[in-house]
C-alpha cells in the first residue's frame, strides 16, 4: 500500500514520503504563483486553480491568498465562494457542496497526529521502519452553507445542508442539517427556519425583497 492509499484508507501514513512530498510541492507552488496573481487576472486564475484542486464546480471564485496542501483531494461544488486566506490542509479528502460561501481566515484540516509525544516523534511502521506518522480524517460539507470568518474545521467533521457557523467556531464534531452552529468547541445553537427570513428584518431591506422560490 502507497503512503497515499494509507492516507485514504484512514490509517498512520508517513507524511516525509518522498512521493507525498512532491504531490505537496506542486500544490504549494501552484498556490504560491496563485497568490501572486491579480484578482482581474481571471484566465490565468482559473487555469491554476484547476490544476490545484480535484473539482471545482462552476461559478467558483477564491479570492487568494490561498494555502492548500494536496490539492487532489479536495472536491468543491458550484458557485464557491471562499474569502482572503483560505486554507485546506487536505491529507485526507475535503469535499464542499454547491453554493458554499466562507468568510475570512476558514481553516480546514484533516491530519491527526498522536497525542503522547513520544509517539509524535516516531513509530514503528508495518514494514520494522522508525518513522514520523501520523493519521487523517476526511471532511464532508453539505450545501448552502456559510461560514463566518475565522472558523476552523476539525479533522473527521460532517457537516450538513444549510448550515451557518457563526465566527471563530472551532467545529469538532458533525453538525446537522438547517442549523445554526457557533462556539469553541462549535455546538448547535438553533434550528434556522423561515423565522430567520430576511423580511422580518425591515430595517436592513432598505426596498430590497426575498426572491420567490
Amino acid at each position: 500500500m502507497s503512503e497515499e492509499e494509507k492516507i485514504l484508507a484512514g490509517v498512520l501514513f508517513c507524511p516525509g514520503d518522498p512521493a507525498l512530498r512532491a504531490l505537496k510541492l506542486v500544490s504549494h507552488n501552484l498556490c504560491s504563483e496563485y497568490n501572486r496573481t491579480f484578482e482581474d487576472e481571471t484566465e490565468k486564475r482559473s487555469e491554476l486553480i484547476h490544476k490545484i484542486l480535484g473539482e471545482l464546480g462552476e461559478g467558483g471564485f477564491l479570492q487568494g491568498p490561498i494555502y492548500i496542501h494536496y490539492g487532489k483531494h479536495t472536491r468543491i461544488g458550484k458557485r464557491f465562494f471562499g474569502n482572503f486566506n483560505l486554507t485546506i490542509q487536505d491529507d485526507a479528502e475535503v469535499t464542499i457542496g454547491d453554493d458554499c460561501n466562507f468568510g475570512p481566515n476558514v481553516t480546514i484540516v484533516t491530519p491527526v497526529h498522536p497525542m503522547l509525544p513520544v509517539e509524535r516523534k516516531r513509530m514503528i511502521t508495518a514494514e520494522g521502519e522508525v518513522k514520523r506518522l501520523c493519521y487523517a480524517k476526511p471532511v464532508r460539507i453539505g450545501n448552502d452553507c456559510w461560514f463566518g470568518a475565522n472558523v476552523v474545521v476539525c479533522p473527521g467533521v460532517t457537516i450538513g445542508n444549510n448550515c451557518v457557523i457563526g465566527a471563530g467556531s472551532v467545529v469538532t464534531r458533525d453538525i446537522p442539517d438547517n442549523s445554526f452552529a457557533a462556539g469553541n468547541p462549535c455546538r448547535v445553537i438553533r434550528e434556522i427556519t423561515e423565522a430567520d427570513s430576511m423580511i422580518h428584518k425591515p430595517e436592513a431591506l432598505g426596498g430590497c425583497r426575498p426572491c420567490e422560490e
